[in-house]
């Protein structure tokens, strides 16, 4: 009898579980917002779950605003979106909520409370430290590679919770692929995070130099003895104005760091490995097909051969961009075309709107749009190079709005794109869609970025969110993408 009784003032003391959900999935969508009328916000956990234990709105009708970026709820007659419910100690309650975005939102990846809510229901989570792994409260910017038949993982900035400034020189992760081991994309990433000796995120590139040190166009080549080797770009900043030094960093498997190979200098502003890496068959100046290294800015307009020796060689660097004497897009070694000096470049009369590569439109609307970080990747699926970018000055945030487009060629020409995913008055910069997690042979792809109101003009952070890492899947069938596949 006293153990039923302890059962039972356990429950009746559990919080009220709401669960919102896609009404289409069933599945729980995270990063949706419910209010009270006293402004009370809370927000879904990954799983889509809501704990809720609010003394004196317990035992009570209760009226929940609901909002979220690319999901609506149905209106009242007197305009309010959101539900009714009653709390009650041990319950749970449905909310459905359709979403109006075409990529759908799985989860939050990085930093702390990934699951709070779902723990506090006592439910299962899918990873083993749903809540707290190597002091991450906050990550920005990812790289990853297939390296040693694993991933290997890199952020820029991580927050910490025991002051404001955390790891600003580089944090590094393992995981297992999906079919080596690894979670299931659609179920989240089980970091291996590199720590050091209380267990933290590690320095991965420590510097004595003041400055934050960033990472970037990290990828994997071989040497002339066939060695190989993980190498990326470093930059040390004083600000983000302000570049201190750049050059070339390796990663020593026998200290677990990246170390500095290459200094380069201040005139070298593209020659070098950048943004977001792929591999593709190209044929160089000489008119030989090889193996390069293009990097996604999110137009792959500068590129190397794919070995290490030339990765180092700046002079082994090409540029895509327009030559008037020729009157055709080349590939050579001088400064890469952008969107904005094709653009220039059609309204001076020096090149016709139809030879464009760049200039993107809006593939409904017809309005162009401006891209400004992002990642390509060949689909299978669709024989087709495809990318993921985020809009720079967007209508409905500065860099939140997400973008995808097709071309036959990894150069181009990009003509037409569809919103996919859009963050109203919040940013989602650098997305990268991630080809190695791609199903159903690249019917659904994946891709994340950083959800931050940095950049955003919005004075209010989302907690346990913001500058973080969000995963989304799209479905490369969906019929809502067809004014970008034509």
């Amino acid at each position: 009898m006293l153990l039923c009784l302890c059962a039972i003032l356990a429950r009746a003391e559990a919080p009220f579980g709401i669960h919102v959900v896609d009404e289409h999935s069933g599945r729980g969508v995270p990063l949706v917002t419910l209010r009270t009328t006293n402004h009370i916000s809370l927000t879904t956990d990954s799983a889509g779950w809501i704990a809720f234990d609010e003394p004196g709105l317990m035992e009570r009708e209760v009226h929940f605003t609901v909002s979220s970026p690319g999901y609506a709820i149905a209106k009242d007659g007197f305009g309010f979106a959101g539900v009714r419910l009653t709390p009650k100690h041990g319950a749970k309650a449905e909310v459905k909520i359709m979403r109006t975005s075409i990529a759908e939102r799985l989860y939050r990846i990085t930093g702390q409370g990934i699951y709070r809510d779902s723990t506090l229901l006592g439910l299962e989570a899918p990873l083993p430290r749903p809540n707290l792994f190597a002091d991450v409260m906050g990550q920005d910017s990812v790289q990853v590679a297939e390296w040693k038949g694993r991933l290997f993982w890199l952020w820029g900035d991580t927050q910490r919770p025991n002051y404001p400034l955390g790891n600003f020189h580089t944090t590094s992760a393992w995981s297992d692929l999906p079919e080596k081991g690894g979670l299931d994309p659609k179920d989240g990433i089980h970091f291996e995070y590199l720590t050091d000796e209380a267990g933290a995120v590690r320095k991965m590139l420590p510097i004595n130099e003041p400055g934050a040190v960033w990472l970037f166009g990290l990828l994997v080549c071989n040497d002339a003895n066939g060695a190989e080797h993980l190498v990326a770009h470093y930059s040390r900043w004083k600000d983000l104005g302000k570049r201190l030094e750049h050059g070339i960093a390796e990663f020593d498997e026998e200290e677990n760091r990246f170390r500095r190979v290459a200094l380069l200098g201040e005139e070298f502003t593209w020659q070098h490995p950048q943004n977001n890496t792929v591999r593709a068959r190209g044929t160089g100046a000489d008119g030989v097909e090889r193996d390069y290294f293009y990097f996604a800015t999110p137009f792959c307009v500068t590129r190397v051969p794919a070995t290490y020796e030339d990765v180092q060689n700046t002079s082994s660097y090409e540029a895509f961009t327009w030559s008037a004497e020729m009157k055709e897009h080349v590939w050579q070694p001088s400064e890469p075309l952008t969107q904005e000096a094709e653009a220039a470049l059609i309204k001076e009369g020096k090149l016709a709107k139809d030879k464009a590569y760049l200039q993107v439109k809006d593939g409904t609307s017809g309005q162009p749009v401006t891209l400004h970080g992002g990642s390509v990747h060949w689909n299978a699926h669709r024989h087709r190079w495809i990318m993921i970018a985020v809009q720079k000055d967007g209508k409905e945030s500065h860099l939140g709005e997400v973008w995808y487009l097709e071309a036959k060629q990894i150069e181009g020409p990009w003509r037409k794109a569809v919103k996919v995913a859009s963050h109203p008055r919040y940013s989602f910069y650098n997305p990268s869609h991630h080809a190695f997690f791609d199903q159903q042979g690249g019917r659904y792809i994946y891709f994340e970025g950083t959800y931050t109101e940095t950049f955003s003009g919005n004075p209010v952070a989302t907690p346990r969110y913001d500058y973080n890492q969000l995963m989304y899947r799209l479905d490369l069938d969906d019929p809502q993408l067809k004014a970008a596949q034509e």
